[in-house]
């Protein structure tokens, strides 16, 4: 059974750094290589938008164009976590941010599609103040 565990959120001013982290288990082994993990994000009246994903059988990174250049995604393969180093941070990136992961077969060429994910956590709240 596959379960996501976030954490690293709270509250930062404009300008700030804060680091996210997802513990993931069910995945084990070569498993890793067919999956695709990453960083969604919901405001509220928002539909869940991909913020930055990692396919570990590419090696393929994707990120939003809003975060491209301020976020980096990384995995520790050691520690089945599964990180978001956000730099930079601006009001407009508060939101609920939750971990996601699935088989690279379901993703099927669109990792930044919430819908395409079956597996969540519960959520980590960041709240950028101006």
């Amino acid at each position: 059974q596959v379960q996501l565990v976030e954490s690293g959120g709270g509250s930062v001013q404009a300008g700030g750094s804060l680091r996210l982290s997802c513990l993931v288990s069910g995945y084990t082994g070569d498993a890793l290589r067919s999956v695709c993990m990453g960083w969604f994000r919901q405001r509220p009246g928002d539909d869940r938008e991909g913020v930055a994903v990692f396919c570990l059988g590419s090696g393929s990174r994707n990120y939003h164009a809003s975060v491209r250049g301020r976020f980096n995604i990384s995995l520790d393969t050691a520690k089945n976590t599964v990180y978001l180093q956000m730099n930079r941070l601006k009001p407009e990136d508060t939101a609920m941010y939750y971990c996601a992961a699935d088989v690279t077969q379901n993703i099927m060429g669109w990792p930044l599609i919430s819908t395409r994910y079956r597996h969540w956590g519960l959520g980590t709240q960041v709240t950028v103040s101006s």
